[in-house]
């Protein structure tokens, strides 16, 4: 058993650091915004571990307060009404394992700002089909590019 929950817990971990290369690869610069943080820092963390600018933005004051606290540019924001000020200047946007109710207005932000959006789901969670299923180094990562046809 614990061999096993050693094996779980370096999937979920590497799966952040996955996460991490792939937007670094797609986006070598520009500024990375990740909606709907929590208290999972792992992505966020090891962007800025690897110099590039991002922020964080949750609804949760206490989530912004930790994160401020690990060094992390933050902010309080509700994704249903975004103030927009908070993602002026942003390259991309990403989100680790949404709840589904806010996968669509993290789609239209993205729409909204024409910068492309990356969300690592839940294994079992239902995405909008106008996001497109990449797999990166086994990695399900669903995308949405504003320069790509949309389906």
């Amino acid at each position: 058993m614990k061999n096993f929950l050693t094996s779980l817990f370096l999937v979920f971990f590497m799966s952040f650091e996955k996460l991490a290369m792939f937007l670094v690869e797609r986006h070598p610069k520009g500024k990375f915004v990740e909606i709907g943080v929590g208290f999972n820092f792992k992505v966020a963390l090891k962007l800025k571990d690897l110099g590039k600018e991002v922020l964080v933005v949750d609804w949760n004051p206490e989530a912004v307060k930790k994160a401020k606290e690990l060094g992390l540019e933050a902010y309080v924001d509700d994704v249903f009404s975004p103030n927009l000020e908070i993602y002026r200047g942003a390259g991309a946007i990403y989100s680790v394992r949404p709840t589904p109710e806010i996968v669509k207005p993290i789609l239209k932000l993205a729409q909204l700002l024409k910068i492309p959006v990356y969300i690592l789901p839940f294994s079992l969670d239902f995405m909008p089909r106008i996001l497109k299923l990449e797999n990166y180094k086994g990695l399900p990562i669903y995308t949405w590019r504003p320069y790509e046809k949309d389906i």
